[in-house]
């Protein structure tokens, strides 16, 4: 009899011990859980050591950390025709975890499906260069609708972003080509703008010159200075009849006065 009581004891004890490992839950900071009373749901359990009652109650972990989810390469036409294949990062994060497993059925999965199909419309519906040059409105953009799709599920979208866009060959090249045109348009004309400005330049120090005779006069003799510096042995220099006309004016004068022999 005392035999029978000691199995009986065991396994009573065992049946508590098995009984108290199923009410006992240890949640972490970043995670909740979800309790199902008998398939309905019953409440949100704090971190912490909590209790569940056994058999009939049911807790499921939901992890409240950002995940992070790629999307892979989509090869999508955009609106002026070109092919390009887009590939995207979504960080998002769980916000109710009661309908994040109520609502939907894997929300990770559904959440990259969403991203994904989005990737295809918006992209779809730009340009190239929009895609190219205004990436941060397109990933704003991605963002709301992402958002707003996955708001049901009690999922908060922090962030969309748009990695990588490969161009085709030949539009590479295109690109490549339209560059170069581009910078040799700028290099004219900041050449043109300098002809302009040294013209104009030369204009008005003309027209100051005009209005002094005398400035020329030192310009040139400035000039032969300079060229006095230079190695070359022979010098051919123009002179002005402005500068010798001072002298004939004297020659002139001077066989005015001197009587004929």
């Amino acid at each position: 009899m005392s035999a029978e009581l000691l199995q009986l004891a065991i396994v009573v004890i065992v049946l508590a011990v098995v009984l108290v490992s199923q009410a006992i839950r240890i949640i972490y900071e970043w995670e909740r859980g979800v309790v199902f009373r008998l398939g309905r749901f019953n409440r949100i359990l704090p971190p912490g050591i909590q209790f569940i009652i056994p058999i009939i109650e049911r807790a499921v972990k939901v992890d409240l950390r950002v995940f992070v989810v790629d999307v892979p390469n989509q090869e999508i036409i955009t609106k002026d025709n070109v092919t390009v294949k887009v590939n995207a990062v979504v960080y998002f994060r769980v916000m109710d975890p009661a309908a994040a497993l109520t609502r939907v059925e894997n929300y990770l999965y559904a959440t990259q499906q969403v991203a994904q199909t989005t990737l295809r419309d918006v992209v779809g519906q730009s340009e190239l260069d929009e895609l190219l040059s205004h990436r941060e409105e397109l990933n704003q953009r991605l963002q709301h609708i992402i958002d707003a799709a996955t708001d049901p599920w009690g999922i908060k979208v922090d962030m969309v972003a748009i990695k990588d866009v490969e161009l085709p060959d030949a539009m590479k090249r295109a690109m490549a080509r339209q560059a170069e045109a581009e910078r040799e348009r700028r290099a004219k004309v900041i050449h043109a703008q300098g002809e302009y400005q040294a013209a104009e330049t030369l204009a008005q120090a003309a027209e100051i010159m005009g209005r002094h005779p005398g400035s020329l006069q030192l310009r040139f003799l400035q000039t032969l200075t300079e060229v006095a510096t230079e190695r070359s042995t022979i010098v051919v220099m123009p002179v002005p009849i402005d500068i010798l006309s001072a002298f004939l004016t004297d020659r002139r004068r001077m066989e005015t006065l001197t009587p004929p022999s």
